[in-house]
């Protein structure tokens, strides 16, 4: 028994020391791509879907506008350049909203959503949640929060197969990232916080001019973002 335990927690500190290790060194290693990539394709293979391409291309933080940046912190998570990983209020808001009867809203912060899409599995289970959240204190510990930012920008999913504002919006608007305007900002920013159906913007409460017909080749995406209080 005593053995048992001794190599029980020689692998609990292996798993802690591998985890910080990995997460230390995408602090300067740009993710080729990630967990939620690479489980979305293997779920399209299972399923038979032929037709399932991952459309994904890193750009530095420099070459995203900055209104890109303004806009999923204003939809995603407005408290992200002061709280350390969790937003706590959200979280009180959250569990009092369920206890009342109403839906579980989504508390989990830009950080939170970034260790779970980079490394994670989709499920429920606590021991899921508690690794994302040990994942999610890591990450605040050795990134400073404009890595956070740039990692999630890049892998966020705006549409089925797109990932990423520089794929987003040469996908949807025929431009780079670092073009994107306010409004086609606030409208990508509208996709990565999940909401479903939500062109044309004006339907959703963002005021944009669409995409004109002759630019209109591609499906509108319709999207989601995993969180960490609501999947």
């Amino acid at each position: 028994m005593g053995r048992l335990l001794k190599w029980i927690v020689l692998a609990i500190l292996a798993g802690v020391m591998l985890s910080a290790l990995v997460v230390l060194s995408f602090r300067w290693v740009d993710p080729p791509t990630s967990a939620f990539m690479l489980e979305t394709r293997f779920r399209a293979t299972s399923e038979g879907d032929r037709t399932y391409r991952t459309d994904y291309e890193w750009v530095n933080l420099e070459r995203i506008s900055p209104y890109a940046a303004i806009a999923v912190i204003a939809s995603e998570d407005q408290q992200f350049p002061f709280h350390t990983g969790f937003d706590l209020n959200s979280i009180r808001e959250s569990v009092r909203a369920s206890e009342r009867g109403k839906k579980l809203r989504g508390a989990s912060t830009i950080s939170q959503q970034v260790a779970k899409n980079l490394f994670l599995w989709n499920g429920r289970s606590f021991v899921r949640k508690g690794i994302e959240a040990w994942m999610t204190v890591l990450i605040e510990l050795t990134w400073p929060k404009e890595r956070i930012l740039e990692v999630y920008l890049n892998i966020v999913e705006l549409g089925r197969g797109v990932y990423g504002m520089e794929t987003a919006a040469r996908r949807f608007y025929h431009k780079p990232a670092a073009r994107l305007t306010s409004s086609e900002a606030a409208v990508l920013a509208v996709a990565a916080a999940g909401e479903a159906a939500w062109w044309p913007p004006s339907t959703r409460g963002v005021s944009v001019a669409p995409v004109s017909a002759s630019n209109a080749t591609a499906p509108i995406p319709t999207t989601r973002i995993t969180r960490a209080t609501g999947s």
